[in-house]
C-alpha cells in the first residue's frame, strides 16, 4: 500500500533539510519522490565524479527532483534551470535555498524499509530495501 505525502516550502528553507526533516517527523521508512516543483535562490550540487560540492548563485526553477526517501538516510537528485534555460544536474544536499516555493509529493511504501549501509563495490553506502 502506498500514502500520499504533499507540502510546500516557503522561502529561504533549504531543500533537503526540509525534505529529510518531514521525512523524520512523519517517519517515513521507504518514500519515493514523485512530482517537485518550484524556484531556489541559490543551489548546492555535487556533480557526476566529483567529491566535493559546487555552488550557483540562482535564481533558478526546479525542473525535476528524483529519489528515495528514507529516516535512514535519503539519495536525492535535483535538476534546475536558468533565466536562460539552460539546466544543471547532481546530487542534491543542504544548502539550496527556496525562492518562492517547492511543492513536494512523496509517495510512501508501507511494505519495506530502506536502509543505508556501506556498499564494497561502489565505497557508499548504497540503498538496502527490507520487508517491514
Amino acid at each position: 500500500m502506498t500514502r500520499l505525502h504533499t507540502f510546500r516550502l516557503l522561502p529561504n528553507q533549504d531543500l533537503y533539510d526540509q525534505i529529510q526533516q518531514f521525512v523524520n517527523t512523519h517517519n517515513i521508512q521507504a518514500g519515493v519522490i514523485l512530482s517537485a516543483v518550484g524556484s531556489l535562490t541559490h543551489a548546492t550540487l555535487r556533480l557526476a565524479n566529483r567529491s566535493h560540492y559546487s555552488e550557483f548563485p540562482g535564481p533558478f526553477e526546479i525542473v525535476s527532483m528524483t529519489g528515495t526517501v528514507s529516516v535512514h538516510g535519503s539519495h536525492l537528485h535535483l535538476a534546475i534551470s536558468d533565466g536562460e534555460g539552460k539546466t544543471i544536474g547532481g546530487h542534491l544536499v543542504g544548502g539550496c535555498k527556496i525562492y518562492t516555493t517547492a511543492e513536494i509529493v512523496i509517495g510512501e511504501l508501507e511494505q519495506v524499509v530502506y536502509r543505508r549501509e556501506p556498499c564494497a563495490l561502489s565505497g557508499y553506502d548504497e540503498l538496502v530495501v527490507k520487508p517491514r
